[in-house]
């Protein structure tokens, strides 16, 4: 599959957000916010419920608008964008993808190809190859006639992920992912996730509240807490009895995995 994203310097900023400031009905749950992630990154954004995790995806995609601060993708203003340039260049992965209709993996993967036509024009031999190409990739192109609901978990997800790179995006927003699925489903999108980063390109971001899996599979950790960002780092940086347990509440006890060497976080009581 050819690389999803344009030829530009890894130190070209994919998403810059500057004293950042929103919310809803005038309550603000992002405050003051500053970050910027580079071309090709693969960020996990960390933190305990209403930390403002999705807000912050909401702010980069263009569905809230601040009420302080910019935000830019590839350096050009958010609000300059239009929303199908903005479909075309951020793709989002939900936890769960629902469908009521019966409608086939082929078709649903289709379906996410549609922020790259033209008005009324049906997908050409390239938009199909396309389309090939991302199920490859995802190894859902044996699932192309199985209809969605009949799908396992992990089925589904990589459906939803072929489906999101069927857009051919530069990047890919994923919330929670693995949060509905058994433990060998989330090690195999992971992996997948690790794997699109590293050979295509695509610049990562991941909500999660699996801490062990986001230090194994992250190199780089963001931790919001009441919409701040409280640390920023590698999970060595990030994952640390100090930082966490006021964010959290609890006590933790922090060891690296004898197999692998990634960091284990452990709740324990205070």
């Amino acid at each position: 599959m050819g690389n999803l994203t344009p030829a530009m310097s890894s130190n070209t900023p994919a998403i810059d957000l500057k004293n950042v400031t929103a919310g809803y009905f005038a309550t603000p749950v992002i405050s003051d916010l500053t970050l910027t992630v580079t071309t090709g990154e693969r960020v996990a954004i960390i933190g305990p419920n209403g930390a403002g995790k999705s807000t912050l995806f909401r702010i980069i995609t263009g569905l809230i608008r601040p009420t302080g601060g910019t935000v830019t993708l590839y350096g050009q203003p958010l609000l300059k964008i239009t929303a199908a340039e903005r479909a075309r260049t951020i793709a989002i992965v939900s936890q769960e993808l629902e469908s009521t209709m019966p409608f086939t993996a082929g078709e649903l993967v289709m379906m996410g190809r549609t922020a790259a036509l033209s008005r009324w024009s049906p997908p050409s031999r390239e938009d199909r190859r396309i389309i090939a190409e991302a199920m490859a990739l995802t190894e859902t192109s044996h699932l192309k006639r199985r209809i969605f609901q009949e799908m396992s978990g992990g089925e589904r997800q990589r459906v939803s992920i072929a489906m999101a790179l069927a857009a051919r995006p530069r990047i890919i927003l994923l919330d929670e992912p693995t949060a509905h699925l058994d433990m060998n489903h989330r090690l195999d999108t992971l992996l997948l996730i690790e794997r699109l980063n590293r050979e295509q390109g695509v610049t990562i971001m991941m909500i999660g509240h699996d801490l062990n899996l986001a230090a194994e599979y992250f190199p780089r950790m963001v931790l919001l807490h009441e919409g701040r960002i409280v640390a920023d780092g590698s999970p060595a940086q990030v994952l640390t009895s100090e930082i966490l347990s006021p964010v959290y509440r609890c006590g933790v006890t922090i060891h690296p995995d004898p197999a692998t060497g990634a960091l284990r976080v452990f709740p324990t009581k205070l």
